[in-house]
This record gives C-alpha cells, sequence and structure tokens, in this order.
C-alpha cells in the first residue's frame, strides 16, 4: 500500500490553491470533473450494492482495502460531478492511517474549498455521504487496530 507524499493538511493545501486560481464555480466544477477523469476504473467485482454510497443522486460506489489501520480508496460513478467529487475525496484520504482520517475536519476542508455552496443540495448531500462512508471504514479500521494484540 503506498503511502501518501504529503499529509492531509498538505493535499487539502494544495487543493486549496489549486481552486483558488480558479475564477469562478463553473471553473471549479469543471476542474473537479477532471479529476474525476483520473480515477482508474473500478473493477466489476467492486460494483456492489455493499459499495454503493447511499443518499447521492448518482450512483456512486466506494470500496476500500486495509492495511492495519492504513486504508486505500477506490470508487466510481455514473455521473461526471459526482465521480470528481470522489475523486477529490480520495485525494484526501486514500492511503492513510485511519486516525489520520478521523481527526481531519471534512466539513471545514470542503467549505474552504466552496464546494458544498457550488452544488445543488442533492450532490451537497451525496458529497457528505461519501465522507460520512469514508470515516465509517475509518472506524471500522481504528477499531480492528485497537482490538488487535500488541506486537
Amino acid at each position: 500500500m503506498t503511502e501518501p507524499a504529503s499529509t492531509i493538511d498538505e493535499t487539502l493545501g494544495e487543493l486549496i490553491a489549486d481552486f483558488d486560481l480558479l475564477e469562478d464555480w463553473e471553473q471549479r466544477i469543471e476542474y473537479v470533473i477532471d479529476l474525476g477523469k483520473g480515477l482508474a476504473p473500478l473493477p466489476d467485482a467492486d460494483r456492489i450494492e455493499a459499495n454503493k454510497v447511499p443518499g447521492c443522486a448518482a450512483q456512486v460506489w466506494l470500496a476500500d482495502d486495509r492495511d492495519g489501520d492504513r486504508l486505500t480508496f477506490r470508487a466510481d460513478s455514473d455521473s461526471a460531478i459526482s465521480k470528481g467529487n470522489v475523486a477529490l475525496l480520495l485525494s484526501l484520504y486514500s492511503g492513510r492511517p485511519a486516525s489520520e482520517i478521523l481527526a481531519f475536519d471534512a466539513k471545514a476542508a470542503l467549505d474552504r474549498l466552496g464546494l458544498p455552496q457550488a452544488l445543488t443540495r442533492q450532490r451537497a448531500n451525496g458529497l457528505n455521504a461519501m465522507v460520512g462512508r469514508i470515516r465509517q471504514a475509518a472506524m471500522a479500521a481504528d477499531q480492528n487496530a485497537l482490538g488487535s494484540p500488541a506486537s
């Protein structure tokens, strides 16, 4: 499992800098859509009901792999905007320890990027549902790490 080259806060800082260069919401949404185009294809084996994120306007699948308490996420959507949103979240969260994921204030980060305001209410709810699913996986990994014997 590959560790991210930067901390979650550094990654957020890079995203903020990118977003600040964009002049309006249309450009920001286009940027998010472009992020989604960079997602690796999600294998059919991961396109299962258990990986669907409820509460999204579009179909969104989010799968995770655990290595100790570190999580790597894979995702896809049938909507360009939702796919971009989940790609943005993966850039923040994937490859990180559960404790780092759980300590990160996603709401403040997304508000700083201005994403919820740029989206319809239904898409903003979907974005929050994606964050919720990522946090659920992190809580499960964190609980497993707490319950495992010390080496």
